[in-house]
């Protein structure tokens, strides 16, 4: 693109030098100002009206032919120009799009981001600095072009067609998370990706509270109503306001993430392996064996379900997940020691 730049830039030079020679050279055989321009310029664009005078003169005539020469091949090398600019894009254009299907076919395991709105936008970026892959997709094509710049994976298209998600590998995916501004569309989304993939997690959107139950009946794992949540936040910001200052201080802390690596703890999730010695203990057992360096907030069964603050006597089994708050350095070792699947969440924990 930029070696096409330049070809346009080179032959637009030589073209007006070419002009101004041209226009300086006749004046200089005695023609007039606007006789010189007008003779240059049928001479270069051929348009073959005939000489303004009779060229007689050997030196005009060779003249004349350096500026047909010089003036017809600097315009067709700007043309050129023009066209390889435009062919370079389409090419480039092309072999993005491709090199992008073929990234979106090798996905495993990833997330499925339908809507690139505002929601669509801070999910990305989460995903985009926790590592975690995903693909996005829109039919707005300067939201796309944007998500193209910020070097997403992208998919221009409906994703309430079942061709576009097959496309995005939701059979692949781990995650579906629909974050349009319609509720229709997200029950559509919701309905038509748990019919491709049973096992997906799908998170919904919901701008009306009426919307949760029919989410939660076309196969929505999890329903987000921001309205909701931001009448929460504020309310909360009216009857608890020492405990937000502490949770979203505004020294660049914004979440409780990096509160807690503020002191140097964090939350992690182990998952009890085929095993180990942990499998038929209790909970208590855990924490007694852990030796105070962390405490048990949640457990999360094989089958999904997730039990919070579990009881003391509550059994460890096979399969099972621990979500376990502590200090940063002991969690790795005890969940080594241990034979535990360690799978850091913190920076990311959800439960």
């Amino acid at each position: 693109m930029h070696q096409s730049f330049r070809r346009i830039l080179f032959g637009t030079l030589v073209f007006s030098l070419t002009i101004i020679i041209a226009v300086a050279g006749y004046m200089m055989a005695g023609w007039s100002l606007l006789d010189a321009v007008y003779m240059v310029v049928i001479t270069v664009f051929g348009v073959g009206y005939g000489e303004v005078r009779p060229i007689v003169s050997p030196a005009l005539r060779v003249f004349t032919i350096l500026v047909i020469v010089a003036g017809t091949s600097s315009a067709v090398y700007i043309v050129g120009g023009f066209i390889q600019m435009v062919t370079e894009g389409e090419i480039n254009r092309a072999l993005d799009a491709r090199r992008m299907m073929r990234e979106i076919e090798t996905l495993q395991q990833h997330v499925v981001i339908c809507g690139f709105g505002r929601m669509g936008q801070i999910l990305s970026r989460q995903m985009r600095e926790t590592g975690q892959s995903f693909v996005v997709i829109d039919n707005n094509v300067d939201r796309i072009a944007e998500a193209e710049t910020l070097g997403y994976l992208v998919l221009t298209g409906d994703a309430t067609d079942e061709v576009v998600l097959e496309t995005a590998g939701i059979r692949r995916a781990k995650v579906l998370a629909t974050v349009l501004s319609e509720d229709a569309l997200n029950v559509f989304i919701t309905l038509t990706a748990r019919g491709l993939n049973p096992s997906l997690v799908i998170l919904a959107r919901g701008e009306f509270p009426s919307t949760e139950k029919k989410l939660k009946q076309a196969g929505a794992d999890h329903v987000v109503l921001p309205a909701a949540i931001g009448a929460l936040r504020m309310a909360h910001m009216i009857t608890h306001p020492a405990a937000l200052d502490l949770l979203d201080p505004n020294d660049g802390r914004s979440n409780l993430n990096e509160l807690l690596a503020q002191i140097d703890v964090q939350i992690d999730e182990l998952a009890i392996a085929k095993g180990s010695p942990l499998i038929g203990g209790i909970i208590s057992d855990l924490e007694i064996q852990g030796k105070g360096t962390f405490i048990v907030v949640a457990l999360r069964r094989a089958d999904g379900r997730n039990i919070i603050h579990p009881e003391h006597q509550t059994p460890l089994l096979e399969g099972d997940t621990v979500i376990v708050m502590g200090h940063r350095g002991d969690i790795p070792r005890f969940a080594e020691y241990y034979r535990l699947r360690r799978q850091t969440r913190y920076r990311g924990v959800k439960f």
